[in-house]
């Protein structure tokens, strides 16, 4: 099970969770790839992915609140229990369904869950392997450093930074705003690949060339395990 989690919202946790699956489908169409988004406020990813996956919000989303706004703040206006338990069975059973389970959080790592937890709680109790999403603008290297800080805080399994380009970037401003080198240097964290600007988020074989380009070897070693154990 791998968590996609991020620096804050719209930090590419979909585009990067869409490549993986993207991917896996693509190339790897024999193993069965679990696709999770835990809680949800408003409209947006689940829609997305049961559209381009064609599998039910249902499955997708097991916690769903209707304000675009924080769990807490969102189950407060709508008078509503955020019962985690929900989403643990959920994930359980989709462990068991699923040679590999993508889990996407909401919001970043500090994104408050309920009163008391953050994403970060979540990732660390559920014993989750993690990736931060980075997105590439000026302030990148700060809330990596962070941001990893703080997944450090919370004992968080993070396998590595991704970086993404939420818009068209050339080589010369990723490499200003977001030097991976850098970037590794202070946060003593791989940086597995940078994802570019994605012009159009349906087109699947887009998404795949995209996760390709990753380190998926540290991003997902189970796969590379088991292409070693096909071969």
């Amino acid at each position: 099970m791998l968590l996609i989690t991020s620096t804050d919202t719209e930090a590419g946790k979909t585009v990067l969770t869409a490549a993986l699956i993207a991917y896996g489908l693509k190339y790897h169409p024999q193993q069965n790839w679990g696709l999770l988004k835990p809680i949800q406020c408003g409209t947006g990813d689940r829609e997305y992915y049961s559209q381009l996956f064609d599998r039910s919000i249902a499955d997708i989303n097991p916690i769903y609140l209707e304000p675009p706004l924080a769990p807490p703040i969102a189950a407060t206006q709508t008078n509503v229990f955020i019962d985690l338990a929900v989403a643990w069975q959920a994930l359980e059973r989709m462990r068991q369904q699923s040679d590999f389970v993508l889990v996407e959080g909401i919001g970043g790592l500090g994104t408050p869950i309920t009163d008391e937890l953050v994403v970060a709680d979540l990732a660390r109790d559920w014993r989750l392997a993690t990736v931060l999403v980075v997105p590439v603008k000026l302030g990148s290297i700060g809330t990596a450093v962070a941001n990893v800080a703080l997944a450090r805080q919370y004992n968080v399994n993070l396998r590595g930074i991704v970086l993404n380009c939420p818009q068209p970037l050339t080589a010369a401003e990723i490499a200003n705003f977001a030097p991976a080198e850098l970037i590794q240097s202070l946060t003593s964290t791989p940086v597995l690949g940078c994802i570019p600007y994605l012009p159009d988020l349906q087109d699947l074989d887009l998404l795949a060339a995209a996760a390709a380009d990753l380190e998926l070897e540290i991003l997902l070693p189970q796969l590379a395990a088991s292409r070693l154990t096909a071969a």
